[in-house]
């Protein structure tokens, strides 16, 4: 299980690593400031954008911060 644990602090301290990064920017993490994400296009979906769940649409860090 060690190896298995390694991978998970590596995992969440490459994530602290973007969100810090983000902060920096005043950026949206989960869109990078878009205001949007992008789904694969499925033949059930006509759409494939959509607001970020995260920030609301407004790609700022502040927004993000605030659902979080």
């Amino acid at each position: 299980m060690g190896l298995l644990n390694t991978f998970d602090r590596w995992k969440e301290t490459r994530y602290q690593h973007h969100v810090s990064m983000m902060k920096e920017q005043g950026k949206c993490p989960d869109c990078h400031g878009r205001g949007y994400t992008v789904y694969p296009f499925t033949e059930f979906a006509y759409f494939n954008s959509m607001d970020c769940p995260g920030c609301q649409g407004s790609g700022d860090y502040a927004d993000w911060e605030e659902t979080r």
